[in-house]
């Protein structure tokens, strides 16, 4: 136990910042040829990338293709299905889907029939038996070429051709999702095309970090090979073009006919398609990393991601606190009892009616057995005392510019042993096992953690109010984490251990039943998390190298305790209060996407150095060996972390005692056993003849709470 009272880690780990790209333009891997239409103005697949749908303004169709692998191209597509908008629009120019392919919508730039038609379908994504009668119709101004909805359907963008080198994209708020009725314009976007063109397809990444504008020339209107090329901009915030910034445009191999119209992606950005004004093509592209037209999306920007690296190390800072608290709690408990011996005190008495075997019985058993001189020897003797704590801890951090919000939940039992030494130092240890479950942001993106840990504990007195209370442990870790961004998911798996240790030194200061405990401690950990790679959207696929993460805590504080006697135990009533700065150093996340390599390293710095936690809480002691603690607690970082704690702990320690009694008369022998355990009291009673004919023998058993 020397060990322990030594055990300061402080373990600080530096990584370089790399931001090194490996980025390739968009890689042409197939087309198809749209043998029915001339004139192909947009390209849409369902979400499960099975159907796909074209759009062509020379026969005013949608035609519906069935695609034998999802996203690919390289089986040519089969026709299934038309439906024939003449009637409607006579110059359409993109078509949209809500989030479960229930419904279509179709924009026009017919001059005097300027909108977005609208209709509900029979089944997702099936254009069959639509009609003129059964669409709804929602006027826009503008010269409309394409639109796009967020993922939510909370925020439509248009692409308008303002001029021949001027395109500007509207960006549109629903209060309800899908529900044209609640658009009111939020913002717009002005981009010059030097080239001159039209704006012929609009897109966003799946995240709404992303925008992609489309432009088309003719060779009279431009006969520089540059006049068909994509341009990308990022946003700094998802789905919001107030802060959008030019990153250069990508441009297919040119031929003399080619003509960028229509833009879409599949769901993780790993595969770009357009259609093609005069070519009748649809062409099929790799991409180097999600969305990666010309640069790879930063996932440092990425406020989830931000979030749920910021979330794994406040973890393993909280999951120190939240493994040692129960200790320490538990050692606050046996101070506040330590008058108590009576509820640990053994006795064994042996009583034998027969001479000769109880001058025997007084040379055989052990003097620790003994009722003699029992006030000294119950030092040596005490038994192990078992308890629990369960604890339930809520709590939240905001949105902040960098990281989502995040909210922490978590439950946790505790489950301890331990035992005074002839010296009077208490020794123990415990078992925690608890989850975590953080909630990120607003789309779904989450981690769930499990850990246990097993921690050994000391508490020393230092005369007759000083203690001195160490601990230290390890921790398991397994970890589970999610992260969602619209149509995007990803998953991973992480492990990690934890090795911790605390002192904590506090002195007594009584008058009367009243105690006062100011108190110092140092707790200190080194958390190691393993490398992980994510899972479920190929191009946007990120893996995580190993991270290491050192803690620190200084924690000062006092207590206040009273104690109350009462017929059928003792109530305690006390209030504590601490301040700890947290100087943990910080610690930088290495990631890089799996298509392409790119690194990408995301610093973690401490921002909550400034601590406050209070408690409010009771002891209740009864005679019968059980009892109970329950304690709420506050936690206020600086950071603006709140967290929320109730805590119950039971406690029980074994009190015994036995006696025997042993007669030998005649041919018949007799053994009683009369034991007391925490307050039930057990009479065994047996009797043997040796030399009947007919053994005779019985057995008796009775369980009261009366002796």
């Amino acid at each position: 136990m020397k060990l322990i009272k030594k055990i300061f880690f402080i373990i600080i780990f530096l990584f370089l910042n790399v931001n090194a790209f490996a980025f390739t333009d968009p890689n042409n891997v197939d087309d198809f040829d749209i043998s029915d239409e001339t004139i192909s103005t947009t390209v849409k697949f369902s979400r499960d990338g099975k159907t796909m749908f074209i759009l062509g303004v020379n026969t005013d169709t949608i035609r519906q293709y069935s695609l034998s692998t999802a996203f690919d191209l390289s089986s040519p597509p089969v026709a299934v299905k038309t439906f024939d908008i003449g009637s409607i629009q006579d110059a359409p120019q993109d078509i949209e889907f809500n989030s479960d392919g229930t419904v279509l919508f179709l924009i026009g730039r017919e001059v005097g029939n300027r909108g977005i038609d609208q209709w509900d379908l029979s089944a997702p994504y099936d254009i069959g038996g639509l009609t003129d009668t059964d669409r709804k119709r929602t006027s826009l101004s503008g010269d409309l070429r394409g639109f796009k909805f967020s993922n939510d359907g909370k925020k439509l963008f248009t692409i308008t051709q303002t001029s021949s080198t001027v395109g500007t994209v509207t960006e549109y708020t629903l209060s309800v999702a899908y529900d044209l009725d609640t658009l009111s314009q939020t913002n717009t976007l002005t981009s010059t095309f030097s080239g001159g063109g039209r704006r012929q397809g609009i897109s966003l990444s799946s995240d709404g970090y992303k925008l992609f504008i489309s432009n088309s020339a003719t060779a009279v209107e431009n006969p520089l090979a540059e006049r068909n090329y994509i341009r990308e901009f990022s946003l700094s915030s998802p789905f919001n073009i107030s802060n959008a910034t030019n990153n250069g445009d990508f441009q297919p191999s040119y031929t003399a006919s080619f003509r960028i119209t229509g833009l879409t992606f599949n769901n993780d950005g790993s595969k770009m398609f357009h259609t093609d004004f005069t070519n009748n093509n649809v062409y099929e592209y790799t991409l180097s990393c999600g969305f990666g037209v010309k640069t790879c999306t930063d996932p440092t920007n990425d406020k989830d991601d931000v979030a749920s690296i910021e979330s794994q190390s406040e973890a393993s800072k909280k999951l120190i606190q939240h493994t040692t608290y129960p200790v320490l709690n538990r050692m606050e408990w046996l101070r506040r009892n330590s008058g108590r011996t009576n509820l640990t005190n053994q006795n064994i008495k042996f009583q034998i009616s027969n001479e000769i075997l109880s001058a025997l019985s007084e040379s055989l058993i052990p003097i620790y057995f003994s009722n003699e001189n029992s006030e000294e020897l119950n030092l040596k003797n005490k038994n192990w005392s078992f308890w629990s704590e369960g604890t339930i801890n809520i709590g939240k951090i905001g949105d902040t510019l960098s990281a989502s919000s995040k909210s922490i939940n978590t439950t946790a039992i505790t489950i301890g042993a331990d035992k005074r030494d002839e010296n009077n130092i208490m020794r123990g240890f415990a078992i925690r096992m608890g989850a975590d479950d953080v909630n990120i942001g607003n789309l779904g993106s989450a981690i769930d953690m499990s850990a246990m840990s097993l921690t050994f504990y000391e508490s020393k007195p230092k005369g007759s109010n000083k203690f001195v209370d160490s601990l230290v442990g390890i921790s398991l870790l397994e970890s589970d984490l999610v992260n969602n961004s619209g149509t995007i998911s990803t998953k991973g798996k992480r492990n990690g251990a934890q090795l911790f240790g605390s002192v904590n030194f506090r002195d007594t200061y009584s008058k009367d039943n009243l105690n006062f405990t100011p108190k110092f401690k140092i707790s200190a950990g080194a958390t190691h998390y393993t490398s992980y790679s994510e899972t479920g959207a190929d191009g946007l696929n990120l893996n995580f190298k190993g991270q290491n993460i050192a803690n620190l805590i200084a924690t000062t504080g006092t207590s206040l305790d009273n104690t109350y006697e009462l017929s059928n135990g003792t109530f305690i009533p006390y209030f504590d209060i601490e301040y700890y700065a947290d100087i943990s150093p910080s610690s930088s996340q290495k990631f890089s996407y799996a298509s392409d390599g790119s690194v990408y390293s995301l610093k973690y710095n401490n921002n909550s150095v400034h601590n406050f936690r209070s408690g409010v809480g009771f002891d209740f002691a009864t005679e019968y060996g059980l009892n109970l603690m329950s304690k709420y607690t506050r936690d206020q970082s600086q950071n603006g972390m709140q967290n929320d704690s109730f805590i119950v702990a039971l406690d029980y320690r074994i009190s015994q005692r036995s006696s025997y009694a042993m007669s030998i008369q005649d041919t018949s022998a007799k053994l009683s056993h009369n034991s007391e355990l925490n307050g039930l009291y057990f009479d065994l009673d047996s009797k043997y003849d040796f030399f009947s004919e007919k053994p005779q023998y019985g057995i008796y058993l009775k369980v009261s709470n009366r002796p």
